[in-house]
């Protein structure tokens, strides 16, 4: 049973900022707005900080965190970065690519935020405002998404107060996150790189870049990312995917100017079908859905290229058996 705690609320500007700052270096928890979802931050040199992370959120303490830095310059101070992790840092830096790289000797970031492994997944936010805070706070800073554990990712302060309100010290409001899903996360721990996690930039984007392919992690591959369970980023109501037909019980959630009829209740993720759009309302629109008085929610198909890879992979395990 966590002890509840007041929770202050700050809109984006220079007060946001330093409190924010003062408040994460002295191990409290601070949610604030990427460009991907709102992340629950803490020190990541701080064990117990990182610790009181698990603890709000719910999470398995086998799924690692992401650390963030302000610039790449940052990073580097705790990982090994080879030739391929310059390319991709240059080409997409500040953004929604999460690299997992091996720890530097003496890295001070808690094991906790790697599960004990000896890597560590690091990235760079775009938005000023949180490049601001990480700034502020001088330390790298775990963030992962600003819910409980294997529920819907938050891109808004309300969607955060509704899931840690009680938990968390602050909550720095910068509006809506314009991507709508995580980052894209590749290992470079290998010789090959490995898509750990499909996100807010597309994987063929990143091949490009890299001049290679990227290939899959085995079934039964330890996890060395953020979102790779299996049964994650679920809602309440059981989710049917692909759906070619709808019954009146249930919720649809469509996507392209076609859709199914029938539904009790319905959200279009993008009339146009549009796939950045539809990205960005993922996370809100099976937040909504899944508050509607209906049995389930059923999912029309969505392209499975660019970012559908991620908008299917958060689906797949939203539907996944738990």
């Amino acid at each position: 049973m966590i002890n509840e705690i007041a929770t202050e609320f700050l809109p984006a500007g220079q007060a946001a900022i330093a409190r924010a700052a003062e408040l994460l270096r002295q191990g409290a928890l601070v949610a604030f707005p990427t460009e991907t979802v709102y992340g629950l931050g803490a020190d990541a040199t701080d064990d117990k900080a990182v610790a009181r992370i698990f603890e709000a959120k719910g999470r398995p303490r086998f799924n690692p965190l992401i650390c963030h830095y302000p610039d790449a310059a940052s990073a580097k101070e705790y990982v090994h970065f080879d030739a391929r992790a310059e390319r991709l840092a240059e080409r997409f830096w500040p953004g929604a690519l999460t690299l997992v790289l091996p720890r530097r000797d003496g890295c001070s970031v808690s094991l906790l935020c790697s599960a004990g492994l000896d890597s560590l997944a690091v990235r760079v936010p775009a938005p000023p405002l949180a490049c601001a805070i990480l700034e502020a706070v001088g330390r790298p800073v775990a963030a992962p998404s600003a819910n409980r554990s294997g529920r819907v990712s938050p891109t808004s302060a309300a969607h955060v107060a509704e899931e840690l309100k009680g938990r968390i010290e602050l909550i720095v409001d910068g509006g809506p996150c314009p991507v709508g899903v995580e980052s894209t996360v590749v290992s470079l721990l290998g010789d090959t790189p490995l898509l750990l996690r499909p996100g807010g930039i597309a994987a063929e984007a990143i091949a490009e870049a890299l001049g290679e392919p990227l290939r899959l992690p085995e079934a039964e591959a330890p996890l060395a990312s953020p979102g790779m369970l299996a049964s994650h980023y679920a809602p309440e109501r059981p989710l049917r995917l692909s759906a070619q037909s709808v019954e009146t019980d249930e919720a649809l959630l469509s996507f392209g100017p076609q859709p199914l009829p029938g539904a009790a209740l319905e959200i279009n993720l993008s009339e146009s079908g549009d796939l950045q759009e539809a990205a960005a309302r993922l996370f809100a629109s099976l937040r909504a859905l899944d508050r509607a008085n209906v049995r389930a929610i059923a999912v029309m198909p969505i392209p499975d290229h660019g970012l559908g890879q991620a908008i299917n992979d958060r689906l797949r395990r939203a539907a996944a058996p738990r």
